[in-house]
């Protein structure tokens, strides 16, 4: 008998859901897959769901700035792959592409990530849940990932019930949950995802092998990852700048950001403009990184044990991560371009200063050859070319 969502869920009154066409022909192709009824059944009719005020089943859908479903699925399957590297090898799941690998199709507002195991059968209405359960659920023990014999459906039905004392499949099961289905919120004016057109590759292969292996400096960085047509730096001068600093900068931080501007290194680094007027100034970012340096070295001395400038030899960040690790130098003797470049990590202890200079730095760590805490390199499966991207900013950014 075919279960539907209508037969245990209602519409939510203030967010009722709504279908975003999709061409599941190109959608399928893309992935290499056919995906089961249930799920094409509930997009076509339903759309991306927030489910059980909880559950975010995601359908193929795109919306600017918030969503776009092949890179969430992407990165998705990325995470996944890294995660089960903690798993002893004879337990790894195999990940999609691979054949018989997980599929994502939903996560939950507790980080939760939900898969399809395709190994189940060649036919994808059979495929049941496998979730991979970030928090403390009931039944969980230690083991993150666990196995149903439930299909996309059958599992959503079975975390909609009163208590837990009513049959349940062996292991962890979300739920309770409320018998609601509503548009995802953030993908209000979601409109239907097309699958990308192959791209042939960005570089040739000698010129893999410069920008990976045998080129140097700024003309092997700027093969490995394009600077913008248009560097963003802000409306003043770099004389401005020395000037209100009270010293010059290093040369070779000069010419990167002449080259590259402000803006974000493979969606981790974050670079200040640097001569922005008004009232986020490169200062500002400074002074206010600085602050909060000072207070937790007072606290916490022994975590923080650099002096923070204008102290003598202190740090001057200028770059910070989406995580809140922070790139610096520090400000030793009265040529700035001596000044060793420093990471202060946020969750680790404080490491030596860097060997290298900041062009040669940011090489090595978008071609993954350097490995220090703050700065995390590619994975060992991802490919250094796709990831080593710039996207500059703009005079709306707050950095």
């Amino acid at each position: 008998m075919t279960v539907d969502l209508a037969d245990f869920t209602e519409p939510d009154a203030e967010r009722p859901p709504s279908p975003v066409p999709v061409d599941w022909a190109a959608v399928e192709a893309w992935l290499g897959v056919r995906l089961p009824d249930d799920y094409k059944r509930l997009a076509d009719r339903y759309g991306p769901l927030d489910f059980g005020e909880y559950l975010w089943v995601h359908v193929p859908c795109v919306q600017e700035g918030r969503f776009d479903f092949g890179e969430w699925l992407r990165e998705t399957q990325r995470e996944a792959r890294i995660d089960v590297r903690k798993l002893p090898e004879d337990e790894r799941p195999r990940l999609h592409p691979e054949p018989g690998g997980l599929l994502a199709w939903g996560v939950s507002r507790g980080g939760d990530t939900l898969f399809w195991d395709t190994s189940v059968s060649d036919d994808p209405d059979e495929w049941t849940v496998v979730v991979q359960h970030r928090g403390a659920v009931p039944g969980s023990g230690l083991r993150p990932w666990h196995s149903y014999d439930l299909t996309l459906t059958g599992y959503l039905r079975h975390t909609v019930r009163e208590g837990w004392e009513l049959p349940s499949p062996p292991g962890a099961l979300m739920g309770p949950l409320p018998g609601s289905m509503a548009r995802t919120a953030f993908l209000e004016t979601a409109v239907p995802w097309t699958p990308p057109a192959p791209v042939a590759p960005r570089l040739t292969e000698e010129e893999r092998r410069v920008a990976l292996h045998t080129g140097t400096g700024l003309d092997a960085l700027r093969l490995l990852v394009p600077p913008p047509e248009t560097p963003y730096l802000g409306g003043g001068t770099w004389d401005d700048l020395f000037t209100e600093l009270g010293t010059r900068l290093p040369r070779e931080y000069v010419t990167l950001m002449d080259t590259y501007g402000a803006g974000i290194w493979s969606g981790w680094l974050r670079f200040h403009t640097p001569l922005r007027t008004g009232g986020r100034r490169f200062i500002t970012h400074v002074e206010e990184t600085l602050d909060g340096y000072r207070s937790l070295r007072e606290g916490y001395p022994e975590w923080q044990p650099l002096a923070a400038w204008p102290e003598p030899g202190g740090l001057l960040p200028f770059a910070n991560s989406i995580d809140g690790d922070y790139l610096g130098w520090l400000v030793e003797g009265d040529d700035p371009d001596t000044w060793p470049l420093i990471v202060w990590p946020r969750h680790a202890d404080q490491g030596p200063p860097l060997q290298t200079g900041l062009i040669d730095t940011l090489l090595a760590w978008r071609r993954g050859l350097l490995r220090t805490e703050g700065l995390p390199g590619p994975d060992e499966d991802d490919d250094p070319v796709e990831f080593a991207r710039f996207r500059a900013w703009d005079d709306r950014a707050y950095w």
